[in-house]
């Protein structure tokens, strides 16, 4: 039986699915919010928030699963970091899902997908700045 055995394929095959999810995961925590359609903004919600779960448990085998999805040590190094640090205090609800638009090519619907909180490694102790 196939119960509860659905989950969104994005019109992809299973490699370029993990693929386009591992980049969307990697661009959003470079730049902290990345516009794309709303199905791959609802498909990459999950992957993201799993992956940050990881990120605040810290330990080896949490940061060796990081890196077998994210595939670049200097991503997984700031999840670990800075953004672990982030959101520390938080139980869930790392993300935010903002439907903005339609694409002007084929009218695809538009969504910006960003972290709730805002995280600068730009300064010296890394703070925090919480945007509501």
């Amino acid at each position: 039986m196939r119960h509860r055995k659905h989950r969104t394929s994005l019109g992809l095959v299973s490699g370029h699915r993990r693929a386009v999810l591992a980049n969307l995961a990697t661009a959003l925590l470079t730049h902290g919010k990345i516009e794309t359609t709303q199905a791959k903004a609802r498909a990459v919600k999950p992957y993201i928030e799993k992956l940050i779960t990881l990120g605040k448990k810290g330990d080896l085998h949490s940061r060796r699963q990081a890196l077998s999805k994210l595939r670049y040590r200097p991503i997984v190094d700031r999840l670990f970091g800075d953004v672990a640090n982030a959101f520390s205090e938080r139980p869930g609800g790392y993300t935010r899902i903002i439907k903005t638009r339609f694409r002007v090519g084929d009218a695809a619907p538009m969504a910006l997908i960003e972290l709730v909180e805002r995280i600068d490694a730009s300064t010296e102790e890394k703070e925090v700045v919480t945007e509501e």
